[in-house]
């Protein structure tokens, strides 16, 4: 009985080694290993992630929770400074908030919106394109023409009409968790359309080749042949057009957040912390907006640099 189970188990373990080993040879690793400034910004933005991910387990506070914070630990410099105490490492805000603290929560709530807005925004995206792709006629001309209205206005003026709209209309109902979830729909809504058009210029040019032919043929309903055989072969554009989406979606959110329609004090995210240290500038608290500015700025540059390279990558006339 051994030598029967063994072989198999040997082909269970070869199956993922053999997965591993026809990714490290691709040509998209190869290319990653070739741009030091890829490798760089890709370790920047895993940092991130990770410093989100475990920022209960790193945070000397829950800035989250009031009960943590004194109001005698307020505008405290960093700690490497002639006026700095510990554990306070960047310094505290006015509230007492551990500005470190204040960073890796806040960093948690941008990135968890953008997120949520991107993965909103491929969906709607997608599943609009690939109707209009694929049905074409007057579906198609009604889809186009109200992504080339919405392409008319800027992302920011969309996110801002749908979260003004949403706040009218829930008033003091709308608390943090869904002031969250209006600022996904809100970013969703502003970024659908890219998709939409990408995904319906490659469905138009996919859905005249033999295999949807075949597919039509044999009597595939139109959903299964748009999700299983089409869409796979767009995901290329999709996926540069999301991690570039998802730069511009954290600036949305901290845009919206600098202007006090996004999230709240009490639930601060990087640019709700932006906006704060902003009223303390110029009274010499310099740290309260610096840090989190440059915390903003070193994701969206990470990320960015992310999708120019994937967009190369994946471009065959540059391989």
């Amino acid at each position: 009985m051994s030598d029967a189970v063994v072989p198999h188990r040997t082909q269970d373990h070869q199956a993922p080694a053999g997965w591993v080993r026809r990714a490290l040879d691709s040509d998209i690793f190869y290319s990653f290993r070739r741009s030091r400034l890829t490798m760089v910004a890709a370790s920047i933005t895993l940092l991130f992630f990770l410093l989100a991910i475990f920022a209960s387990w790193l945070a000397v506070q829950d800035p989250f929770d009031p009960a943590q914070l004194q109001l005698l630990n307020s505008r405290i410099a960093p700690l490497w400074t002639a006026d700095g105490q510990s554990p306070f490492l960047l310094g505290t805000d006015e509230q007492g908030r551990d500005v470190l603290s204040a960073i890796l929560y806040g960093l948690r709530i941008s990135l968890a919106v953008g997120i949520a807005g991107v993965v909103f925004a491929g969906a709607l995206g997608i599943a609009l394109g690939l109707i209009a792709g694929y049905f074409g006629g007057v579906v198609d001309t009604v889809i186009m023409r109200i992504a080339d209205v919405q392409l008319t206005f800027p992302a920011i003026l969309i996110a801002l009409l749908v979260n003004g709209v949403a706040k009218s209309l829930l008033g003091n109902r709308l608390d943090e968790m869904s002031t969250l979830g209006v600022l996904v729909i809100a970013i969703g809504l502003s970024f659908w359309v890219q998709y939409a058009r990408t995904v319906r210029g490659s469905v138009m040019v996919e859905k005249n080749k033999d295999y949807v032919a075949a597919a039509q043929l044999i009597g595939l309903p139109a959903p299964k042949i748009m999700f299983r055989h089409v869409l796979p072969n767009t995901m290329g554009p999709i996926l540069v057009i999301a991690t570039i989406n998802l730069a511009l979606a954290i600036i949305t959110e901290a845009t919206l957040s600098f202007l006090g329609a996004g999230m709240p004090d009490t639930m601060p995210s990087l640019g709700t912390l932006i906006r704060i240290g902003n009223n303390y500038l110029f009274a010499g608290e310099w740290w309260i907006v610096a840090f989190p500015g440059i915390a903003l700025a070193g994701l969206i540059l990470s990320i960015n640099l992310l999708g120019d390279w994937l967009r190369d990558a994946l471009n065959p006339k540059l391989r």
